[in-house]
């Protein structure tokens, strides 16, 4: 068996709003394992982001995380569950062990420093570089191997000076500033038109290959998926209900929403007239439906799968899924 670098179990986060209890993630249970690309995908609202940030306490007010456990291997083959540590020892994790670059450049860049301080705050920061000339010096390589041209220069260059492609390559290169171990990328392609997006893809493969990061996707595009992942899992309204290898998931899906999905993805071999879609909406989830989420939208279902949850069961090796059909 594969090592495992992080193993999430029985996750919730609930978001206390005015409205009412925002149910956002339920008992969310899942393993990565060293140095693969593990792919978290679903349709906008289904718990991705929420779930990604959850495993480093990033979870901001009205948001609380109220169970589960967050198991870290760490590199001298100790464990520490990353739920249970206090602020100041979870910071001395993120950014260093732990890394993400978020969906949007923009909103993650400071407008107010250049690109380069900001790459050498993440090390200065961590203490991986001895002080700020050598953080700077290290920036200008990090640009670099970002592919981004005149690194000499662009290092001074504040984020507005910038394009949404060269951002995005600016919050890659904070990511990998200091080699992290398991770096969650949240929607990187999402602002980008699709030649950017196809270099920003080749040269996350190309930096994971080199510092040997286990990745963590988070995406809606499943032609991303396709060709970034090793393993899969499927989320919908909170919960997993498919969890796979990728040959898995893309040949055999067996829960009807990962049917769904991959039956909304365009084929640009195939003579399409309508594309098939799934019918209803996402339900609200501060009253989620009782049973098994998906019932109101699933094409198979029956009375059990309105009262009971379906629990995540093995169907064949390392193929996981949460449906009363299997």
């Amino acid at each position: 068996m594969p090592e495992p670098i992080l193993e999430v179990r029985d996750l919730t986060v609930h978001f206390y709003t005015y409205a009412g209890i925002v149910k956002a993630i339920e008992k969310v249970s899942f393993d990565v394992y060293k140095g693969e690309t593990f792919a978290l995908v679903g349709e906008t609202g289904c718990g991705k982001s929420v779930t990604s940030r959850a495993l480093t306490q990033l979870i901001e007010s009205p948001g609380r995380i109220v169970g589960g456990k967050v198991i870290y291997h760490r590199d001298d083959g100790s464990t520490v569950d990353l739920l249970k540590l206090s602020e100041e020892e979870i910071r001395e994790i993120r950014g260093k062990e732990i890394a993400y670059i978020f969906q949007d450049p923009h909103a993650s860049l400071d407008p107010l420093y250049t690109v380069g301080y900001q790459i050498a705050e993440a090390m200065v920061v961590h203490k991986t570089v001895k002080d700020w000339k050598e953080g700077f010096k290290r920036a200008v390589d990090i640009l670099r191997q970002v592919l981004i041209p005149d690194p000499e220069k662009r290092v001074k260059n504040y984020p507005h000076e910038m394009s949404g492609g060269m951002k995005q390559r600016v919050v890659i290169g904070i990511g990998v500033s200091n080699n992290p171990r398991i770096l969650i990328a949240d929607e990187p392609t999402t602002a980008l038109d699709v030649t950017v997006q196809a270099q920003i893809l080749d040269l996350m493969n190309e930096l994971k290959r080199k510092y040997n990061t286990t990745l963590i996707l988070i995406t809606h595009n499943m032609g991303v998926v396709a060709e970034m992942a090793d393993r899969v899992a499927v989320m919908y309204a909170g919960k997993i209900v498919e969890v796979g290898s990728v040959d898995q998931i893309f040949k055999n899906p067996l829960h009807p929403y990962t049917k769904g999905l991959l039956r909304a993805v365009p084929n640009p071999l195939g003579k399409i007239e309508k594309l098939e879609a799934i019918p209803g909406t996402v339900p609200n989830l501060i009253t989620p439906p009782a049973g098994c989420r998906f019932h109101p939208r699933c094409p198979y279902a029956s009375e059990v799968c309105r009262q009971k949850i379906p629990e995540l069961k093995e169907i064949e090796p390392g193929h996981f899924v949460a449906c009363h059909l299997y």
